[in-house]
Protein backbone atom coordinates (compact mmCIF):
# COMPACT_ATOMS: atom_id res chain seq x y z
CA UNK A 1 0.00 0.00 0.00
CA UNK A 2 1.31 3.04 -0.80
CA UNK A 3 1.59 6.25 1.58
CA UNK A 4 -1.22 7.95 0.40
CA UNK A 5 -3.95 5.06 -0.52
CA UNK A 6 -6.75 5.70 -3.28
CA UNK A 7 -9.51 5.08 -1.04
CA UNK A 8 -10.05 4.84 3.17
CA UNK A 9 -12.36 2.52 4.26
CA UNK A 10 -13.39 3.29 7.91
CA UNK A 11 -15.39 0.84 9.90
CA UNK A 12 -16.32 1.77 13.96
CA UNK A 13 -15.89 -1.42 15.85
CA UNK A 14 -18.19 -1.35 19.22
CA UNK A 15 -18.22 -5.15 21.10
CA UNK A 16 -18.35 -6.61 17.77
CA UNK A 17 -16.10 -9.84 18.32
CA UNK A 18 -19.14 -12.07 17.17
CA UNK A 19 -18.45 -10.67 13.75
CA UNK A 20 -15.80 -7.97 13.01
CA UNK A 21 -13.56 -10.78 11.59
CA UNK A 22 -16.56 -11.55 8.30
CA UNK A 23 -16.20 -7.90 7.90
CA UNK A 24 -12.24 -7.17 7.73
CA UNK A 25 -11.88 -10.43 5.65
CA UNK A 26 -14.43 -9.05 2.76
CA UNK A 27 -12.68 -6.07 2.66
CA UNK A 28 -9.09 -7.01 2.75
CA UNK A 29 -10.40 -9.11 -0.06
CA UNK A 30 -10.91 -7.05 -2.58
CA UNK A 31 -10.21 -6.73 -5.90
CA UNK A 32 -8.90 -3.36 -5.68
CA UNK A 33 -5.97 -3.10 -3.48
CA UNK A 34 -5.01 0.42 -3.31
CA UNK A 35 -6.96 0.99 -0.24
CA UNK A 36 -6.56 1.26 3.82
CA UNK A 37 -8.82 0.03 6.59
CA UNK A 38 -8.83 2.38 9.51
CA UNK A 39 -10.88 0.25 12.05
CA UNK A 40 -11.86 2.21 14.95
CA UNK A 41 -12.01 0.41 18.71
CA UNK A 42 -14.87 2.93 20.28
CA UNK A 43 -13.87 1.29 23.91
CA UNK A 44 -14.90 -2.07 23.38
CA UNK A 45 -15.10 -4.75 26.22
CA UNK A 46 -15.19 -7.55 24.52
CA UNK A 47 -12.43 -9.37 22.30
CA UNK A 48 -12.87 -6.82 19.23
CA UNK A 49 -9.76 -4.52 20.17
CA UNK A 50 -7.29 -7.51 20.08
CA UNK A 51 -8.83 -9.17 16.79
CA UNK A 52 -8.48 -5.39 14.83
CA UNK A 53 -4.47 -5.46 16.69
CA UNK A 54 -4.39 -8.35 15.21
CA UNK A 55 -5.62 -7.95 11.77
CA UNK A 56 -3.02 -4.81 11.89
CA UNK A 57 -0.29 -7.15 12.81
CA UNK A 58 -0.42 -9.29 9.54
CA UNK A 59 -1.71 -6.61 6.82
CA UNK A 60 0.06 -3.22 6.64
CA UNK A 61 -3.24 -1.65 4.99
CA UNK A 62 -5.08 -2.29 8.40
CA UNK A 63 -4.64 0.79 11.49
CA UNK A 64 -6.17 0.06 14.25
CA UNK A 65 -6.86 3.18 16.39
CA UNK A 66 -8.33 2.64 19.97
CA UNK A 67 -10.49 5.17 22.18
CA UNK A 68 -12.86 5.65 25.15
CA UNK A 69 -16.00 5.51 24.11
CA UNK A 70 -17.69 7.65 22.78
CA UNK A 71 -20.85 6.48 20.19
CA UNK A 72 -20.58 5.64 16.64
CA UNK A 73 -20.43 9.23 15.68
CA UNK A 74 -17.20 9.91 17.70
CA UNK A 75 -15.08 6.93 15.92
CA UNK A 76 -16.51 7.37 12.24
CA UNK A 77 -15.07 10.90 12.80
CA UNK A 78 -11.97 9.54 14.44
CA UNK A 79 -11.52 7.68 11.26
CA UNK A 80 -12.40 10.72 9.02
CA UNK A 81 -9.04 12.61 10.92
CA UNK A 82 -7.24 9.97 9.99
CA UNK A 83 -7.83 8.81 6.47
CA UNK A 84 -5.45 9.58 3.99
CA UNK A 85 -7.45 8.10 0.89
CA UNK A 86 -8.45 10.60 -2.13
CA UNK A 87 -11.90 8.84 -1.26
CA UNK A 88 -13.59 7.20 1.67
CA UNK A 89 -16.31 5.19 2.57
CA UNK A 90 -17.76 3.66 5.65
CA UNK A 91 -18.37 -0.23 6.81
CA UNK A 92 -20.42 -1.74 10.00
CA UNK A 93 -18.69 -4.45 11.63
CA UNK A 94 -21.58 -6.60 11.16
CA UNK A 95 -21.47 -6.53 7.71
CA UNK A 96 -19.64 -7.00 4.88
CA UNK A 97 -18.74 -6.62 1.32
CA UNK A 98 -18.52 -7.83 -2.32
CA UNK A 99 -15.01 -8.77 -3.67
CA UNK A 100 -15.58 -5.61 -6.26
CA UNK A 101 -17.01 -3.40 -3.76
CA UNK A 102 -13.89 -1.12 -3.78
CA UNK A 103 -13.29 -1.51 -7.78
CA UNK A 104 -17.04 -0.52 -8.90
CA UNK A 105 -17.45 2.69 -6.85
CA UNK A 106 -13.91 3.77 -7.59
CA UNK A 107 -13.64 3.43 -11.03
CA UNK A 108 -17.12 5.05 -11.52
CA UNK A 109 -16.53 8.32 -9.14
CA UNK A 110 -12.72 8.58 -11.51
CA UNK A 111 -14.50 8.33 -14.71
CA UNK A 112 -17.38 10.43 -13.91
CA UNK A 113 -15.33 12.93 -12.05
CA UNK A 114 -18.31 12.30 -9.08
CA UNK A 115 -18.12 13.46 -5.58
CA UNK A 116 -20.17 11.26 -4.03
CA UNK A 117 -20.82 7.33 -5.64
CA UNK A 118 -24.38 5.54 -4.46
CA UNK A 119 -24.80 1.68 -4.75
CA UNK A 120 -27.55 -0.94 -4.39
CA UNK A 121 -27.37 -2.96 -1.30
CA UNK A 122 -28.29 -6.75 -0.07
CA UNK A 123 -30.74 -6.38 3.24
CA UNK A 124 -30.20 -9.97 4.99
CA UNK A 125 -31.90 -11.04 7.67
CA UNK A 126 -30.78 -15.19 8.71
CA UNK A 127 -30.43 -17.01 5.42
CA UNK A 128 -32.82 -14.58 3.36
CA UNK A 129 -30.72 -12.04 1.04
CA UNK A 130 -33.32 -8.97 -0.30
CA UNK A 131 -32.14 -6.28 -3.12
CA UNK A 132 -32.77 -2.89 -2.10
CA UNK A 133 -32.34 -0.57 -5.48
CA UNK A 134 -31.08 3.01 -4.35
CA UNK A 135 -30.97 4.61 -7.66
CA UNK A 136 -32.03 7.60 -7.27
CA UNK A 137 -34.67 9.66 -9.55
CA UNK A 138 -31.53 11.82 -10.88
CA UNK A 139 -28.28 12.55 -10.39
CA UNK A 140 -28.78 16.33 -9.19
CA UNK A 141 -27.66 17.01 -6.10
CA UNK A 142 -31.08 18.69 -5.42
CA UNK A 143 -33.19 16.20 -6.33
CA UNK A 144 -30.95 13.64 -4.28
CA UNK A 145 -31.65 15.19 -1.21
CA UNK A 146 -34.90 14.85 -1.34
CA UNK A 147 -34.74 11.19 -2.47
CA UNK A 148 -33.04 10.82 0.79
CA UNK A 149 -35.64 12.14 2.94
CA UNK A 150 -38.25 9.74 1.31
CA UNK A 151 -36.88 6.68 -0.41
CA UNK A 152 -33.48 6.04 -0.27
CA UNK A 153 -31.60 4.50 3.08
CA UNK A 154 -29.61 7.48 4.52
CA UNK A 155 -26.35 5.20 5.47
CA UNK A 156 -23.26 5.97 4.87
CA UNK A 157 -22.03 2.10 4.16
CA UNK A 158 -23.24 2.17 -0.21
CA UNK A 159 -22.13 5.67 -0.56
CA UNK A 160 -18.31 6.60 -1.90
CA UNK A 161 -17.06 9.89 -1.13
CA UNK A 162 -14.53 12.11 -2.40
CA UNK A 163 -12.84 12.89 0.97
CA UNK A 164 -12.29 16.83 0.60
CA UNK A 165 -15.73 16.91 0.69
CA UNK A 166 -15.20 16.79 4.83
CA UNK A 167 -13.00 19.73 4.74
CA UNK A 168 -14.65 21.75 2.31
CA UNK A 169 -17.63 22.00 3.91
CA UNK A 170 -16.94 21.68 7.42
CA UNK A 171 -19.34 18.18 7.38
CA UNK A 172 -18.66 16.34 10.35
CA UNK A 173 -21.13 13.59 12.26
CA UNK A 174 -22.83 15.07 15.07
CA UNK A 175 -21.85 13.20 18.11
CA UNK A 176 -24.17 11.87 20.45
CA UNK A 177 -26.42 10.74 18.60
CA UNK A 178 -27.74 7.24 18.48
CA UNK A 179 -30.07 7.24 15.01
CA UNK A 180 -30.36 9.14 11.87
CA UNK A 181 -27.11 10.29 11.69
CA UNK A 182 -25.41 9.32 8.90
CA UNK A 183 -28.99 10.33 6.98
CA UNK A 184 -27.76 13.65 8.43
CA UNK A 185 -24.66 13.56 7.15
CA UNK A 186 -25.53 12.37 3.90
CA UNK A 187 -28.12 15.03 3.40
CA UNK A 188 -25.73 17.51 4.33
CA UNK A 189 -23.41 16.60 1.92
CA UNK A 190 -25.93 16.92 -1.15
CA UNK A 191 -26.97 19.81 0.13
CA UNK A 192 -24.09 21.33 -1.38
CA UNK A 193 -23.33 21.36 -5.36
CA UNK A 194 -21.50 17.65 -5.28
CA UNK A 195 -21.55 15.33 -8.52
CA UNK A 196 -23.60 12.30 -7.86
CA UNK A 197 -22.69 8.83 -9.63
CA UNK A 198 -24.79 5.89 -9.25
CA UNK A 199 -23.34 1.55 -9.46
CA UNK A 200 -26.49 -0.03 -10.93
CA UNK A 201 -25.19 -3.38 -8.89
CA UNK A 202 -25.54 -4.52 -4.93
CA UNK A 203 -21.98 -4.25 -3.52
CA UNK A 204 -22.85 -4.49 0.25
CA UNK A 205 -24.63 -6.47 2.59
CA UNK A 206 -26.82 -5.26 5.38
CA UNK A 207 -27.03 -7.86 7.95
CA UNK A 208 -29.99 -6.77 9.81
CA UNK A 209 -30.35 -10.12 12.06
CA UNK A 210 -26.34 -9.46 13.22
CA UNK A 211 -26.67 -7.05 15.84
CA UNK A 212 -29.62 -7.25 18.23
CA UNK A 213 -27.92 -4.83 20.57
CA UNK A 214 -28.13 -2.23 18.35
CA UNK A 215 -29.77 0.97 20.29
CA UNK A 216 -31.52 1.49 16.89
CA UNK A 217 -33.51 -1.79 16.63
CA UNK A 218 -34.37 -1.42 20.73
CA UNK A 219 -35.44 2.12 20.69
CA UNK A 220 -35.66 4.51 23.90
CA UNK A 221 -35.80 7.77 24.84
CA UNK A 222 -32.27 8.60 23.38
CA UNK A 223 -33.15 7.37 19.84
CA UNK A 224 -36.38 9.17 20.11
CA UNK A 225 -34.38 12.71 20.69
CA UNK A 226 -32.05 11.52 18.23
CA UNK A 227 -34.65 11.87 15.89
CA UNK A 228 -36.02 15.06 17.08
CA UNK A 229 -32.82 16.69 16.60
CA UNK A 230 -32.13 15.73 13.24
CA UNK A 231 -35.71 16.79 11.96
CA UNK A 232 -35.12 20.32 13.79
CA UNK A 233 -31.52 20.70 12.11
CA UNK A 234 -32.18 19.56 8.65
CA UNK A 235 -35.50 22.54 8.61
CA UNK A 236 -32.25 24.74 8.52
CA UNK A 237 -31.15 22.48 5.61
CA UNK A 238 -34.04 22.24 2.74
CA UNK A 239 -36.08 24.55 0.99
CA UNK A 240 -39.53 22.94 1.20
CA UNK A 241 -40.72 22.48 5.36
CA UNK A 242 -42.56 19.54 3.92
CA UNK A 243 -39.69 17.63 2.54
CA UNK A 244 -39.60 16.70 6.38
CA UNK A 245 -42.85 15.36 7.04
CA UNK A 246 -42.00 11.51 6.40
CA UNK A 247 -39.02 11.83 9.13
CA UNK A 248 -41.64 13.35 11.29
CA UNK A 249 -43.88 10.73 10.59
CA UNK A 250 -41.32 8.78 11.29
CA UNK A 251 -40.47 10.21 14.72
CA UNK A 252 -44.24 10.22 15.86
CA UNK A 253 -44.28 6.75 15.44
CA UNK A 254 -41.31 6.03 17.50
CA UNK A 255 -42.74 7.94 19.89
CA UNK A 256 -45.89 5.77 20.13
CA UNK A 257 -43.45 2.73 20.36
CA UNK A 258 -41.13 4.50 22.61
CA UNK A 259 -41.83 3.31 26.46
CA UNK A 260 -42.86 6.23 29.01
CA UNK A 261 -44.11 8.79 26.18
CA UNK A 262 -47.68 9.93 27.22
CA UNK A 263 -50.78 9.93 24.50
CA UNK A 264 -50.68 13.90 24.27
CA UNK A 265 -46.60 13.83 23.67
CA UNK A 266 -47.95 11.37 20.15
CA UNK A 267 -50.82 13.42 19.90
CA UNK A 268 -48.52 16.85 19.60
CA UNK A 269 -45.97 15.85 18.44
CA UNK A 270 -45.30 17.22 14.84
CA UNK A 271 -49.24 17.78 15.29
CA UNK A 272 -49.18 19.28 11.63
CA UNK A 273 -48.79 15.59 9.69
CA UNK A 274 -51.33 14.11 12.11
CA UNK A 275 -54.03 15.21 8.83
CA UNK A 276 -51.52 13.68 6.80
CA UNK A 277 -50.97 10.17 8.75
CA UNK A 278 -54.62 9.83 9.69
CA UNK A 279 -54.97 10.47 5.55
CA UNK A 280 -53.35 6.86 4.50
CA UNK A 281 -55.83 4.72 5.99
CA UNK A 282 -53.26 1.94 5.86
CA UNK A 283 -55.99 -0.57 7.83
CA UNK A 284 -53.80 -3.35 6.88
CA UNK A 285 -50.63 -2.28 9.39
CA UNK A 286 -50.94 -2.21 12.66
CA UNK A 287 -48.44 0.09 13.24
CA UNK A 288 -50.89 2.71 11.13
CA UNK A 289 -54.12 1.62 13.35
CA UNK A 290 -52.48 1.39 16.80
CA UNK A 291 -50.98 5.11 16.27
CA UNK A 292 -54.34 6.28 14.18
CA UNK A 293 -56.35 5.11 17.20
CA UNK A 294 -54.53 7.28 19.42
CA UNK A 295 -54.50 10.55 17.21
CA UNK A 296 -58.30 10.11 16.81
CA UNK A 297 -59.00 9.06 20.50
CA UNK A 298 -55.89 10.07 23.01
CA UNK A 299 -57.88 8.61 25.82
CA UNK A 300 -58.32 4.92 23.68
CA UNK A 301 -54.12 5.05 24.45
CA UNK A 302 -53.59 2.18 26.13
CA UNK A 303 -55.94 -0.09 24.22
CA UNK A 304 -53.28 1.16 21.00
CA UNK A 305 -50.51 -0.02 22.52
CA UNK A 306 -51.98 -3.16 24.04
CA UNK A 307 -53.14 -3.96 20.27
CA UNK A 308 -49.70 -3.33 19.29
CA UNK A 309 -47.87 -5.04 21.37
CA UNK A 310 -50.40 -8.14 20.40
CA UNK A 311 -49.09 -8.04 17.16
CA UNK A 312 -45.58 -7.37 18.31
CA UNK A 313 -45.38 -10.82 20.20
CA UNK A 314 -47.53 -12.66 16.84
CA UNK A 315 -45.25 -11.81 14.73
CA UNK A 316 -41.89 -12.65 16.82
CA UNK A 317 -43.48 -15.99 17.40
CA UNK A 318 -43.99 -16.33 13.41
CA UNK A 319 -40.43 -15.45 13.22
CA UNK A 320 -39.11 -17.98 15.43
CA UNK A 321 -41.41 -20.80 13.76
CA UNK A 322 -40.03 -19.77 10.26
CA UNK A 323 -36.56 -20.02 12.01
CA UNK A 324 -37.18 -22.93 13.31
CA UNK A 325 -38.53 -24.51 9.91
CA UNK A 326 -35.68 -23.49 8.18
CA UNK A 327 -33.36 -25.66 9.93
CA UNK A 328 -34.99 -28.25 10.20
Amino acid sequence: MSNTPQISVICPVYQAENYIRRCIDSVLNQHHTDFELILVDDGSTDQSGAICDEYAEKDSRVRVIHQPNGGVCSARNRGIDEAKGEYSIHVDPDDWVEPDFLSALCEKAVSEGADVVFSDYYLQYHDRQFLQKQQPTALSHEVVVDDLLHRLHGSCWNKLLRRSIYTEHNIRFPEGLTIWEDLYFNVLVCSHEVKVAYVDRALYHYDFSSNTNSLVRRGNRKTLESQCWVVAHLADVVKDPSQLDELKIMTKERAFFTEGTTANEVVELYREVNPLYLSRRDFKRMQWVSLALTLWAPKLFPLAKFLMLCDRCKMAILRRLAEMLGRA
